[in-house]
């Protein structure tokens, strides 16, 4: 091993899992293709389209909120100025400074040679996995965790660390602790610092110090997946790696704030790792579509992206908040939740005697979706069973008001 310092459905059931595919005859599949079974948020998918259905299940951003005009005259520009953009290209060297710009008002200091572009965030972590875990390794991380991020370490077959969650404060950093001072050494620590998915928690600062101590005592790197970093709510807090630029791997993503289809994230990096993460990167998919990068790098450069996104904020805000009352009105008693002050995501814990797995089938015949707690849990956890994910994000006001009445007569007729 190589070692780089780092000093449309239409009926109303939940569609059930499908079986593991059986290959053809004299067709072998690798040993951990038997235990892969399609996300909760795929199965879900099908229902988007429902327009009976309010669906707080999937992390959408609101499409009428989309820099629609603007990327249009930006896609213009880049077409009548440039047919190469339509070619085979590495990393748009422009949009990689843009970055740095946008990290550098994040507090974090960076160089375009530190910054890979990637297929979105997901690609990120699973580029980062394959370049610093080994398969049967282990990885650290919450026994809460988002669903994208398990399906990157599946096939590695990990074994898993998972510690606790604070709905105020973030991680549990003192069971971090108890197992970096036991021996404790695992590929790397993986941590959603804001925004957190998908219990919409954010890291305290206190909790964020300490973290990359640790992870610097002990020589261990730290995923910081960032996402949500630029939807906040209040005065945000430095992310991790403005904290430490050498045992934090910082992800971020233009998804949430611009458009998911363009499928565009990054990492920022050491720069020796760099070039290990691009060979990884040309083995997944020879680089990615020039176009998006140079259409976004177009819409950055016309001075357009604060505004959007500080119109984003204040609407997302204000459906956060109206959520978060509809949730204290319309949900039994007991019921506990989180204030995110970032991103699109509520985590409802709800009282013990509910299974949210269970009622999920009759939610959605009353007309609203959610994510059960449960599809979060790592391997072996039994957290999340009488909680569920809430997103604001994607739905209007009213759709919310229905939604939330909804699923609050199912909870009081079932309870």
């Amino acid at each position: 091993m190589s070692v780089i310092d780092l000093h449309t459905d239409p009926g109303c059931a939940v569609p059930p899992a499908p079986p593991a595919p059986e290959p053809d005859a004299g067709l072998s599949l690798a040993g951990w293709t038997g235990d892969v079974r399609p996300s909760v948020i795929q199965r879900m998918l099908s229902f988007s389209g429902r327009a009976d259905l309010v669906t707080f299940a999937l992390g959408l951003p609101a499409p009428e909120l989309f820099p629609v005009d603007g990327l249009a005259r930006a896609a213009e520009r880049v077409l009548r100025g440039d047919a190469q953009a339509l070619q085979y290209k590495p990393g748009f060297h422009p949009l990689k400074e843009q970055v740095v710009a946008i990290m550098a008002q994040r507090g974090v200091r960076c160089r375009p040679e530190q910054v890979l572009l990637t297929t979105a965030a997901q690609q990120a972590l699973s580029l980062l996995a394959r370049v610093l875990l080994e398969p049967g390794g282990t990885v650290l991380c919450e026994q809460l965790v988002y669903m994208g991020f398990k399906q990157v370490i599946e096939s590695y077959r990990p074994r898993i660390l998972a510690v606790g969650t604070d709905l105020r404060t973030g991680m549990d950093v003192d069971a971090v602790q108890r197992h970096l001072e036991a021996g404790e050494r695992p590929a790397f620590i993986y941590c959603v610092t804001d925004g957190h998915n998908p219990l919409g928690c954010s890291l305290s600062p206190g909790k964020r110090r300490r973290l990359v101590e640790l992870a610097a005592r002990h020589r261990v790197p730290v995923v910081e997946d960032d996402a949500y970093g630029m939807l906040h709510y209040e005065r945000p807090d430095p992310p991790l790696r403005a904290l430490d630029d050498r045992w934090v791997l910082y992800v971020g993503s233009f998804s949430k704030v611009l458009a998911p289809s363009f499928r565009l994230g990054w990492i920022v990096a050491p720069r020796e790792l760099v070039p290990v993460l691009g060979c990884a990167k040309d083995g997944a998919d020879l680089d990615m579509a020039s176009f998006s990068q140079r259409v976004a790098s177009e819409y950055l450069a016309s001075g357009g992206f604060p505004e959007h996104l500080a119109r984003v904020r204040m609407e997302y805000q204000r459906r956060r908040d109206l959520m978060l009352g509809l949730i204290r009105a319309e949900l039994p008693a007991g019921t506990r939740f989180s204030t995110p002050r970032n991103g699109a995501l509520i985590w409802v814990e709800l009282p013990a005697r509910y299974d949210t797995d269970a009622l999920l089938e009759t939610a959605m015949q009353a007309g609203v979706a959610y994510v059960p707690g449960a599809a979060f849990a790592v391997p072996g956890s039994t957290a999340g069973r009488s909680a569920m994910r809430l997103n604001f994000s994607y739905c209007a006001p009213p759709q919310i008001r229905e939604g939330m009445a909804r699923l609050g007569r199912v909870l009081r007729e079932t309870g």
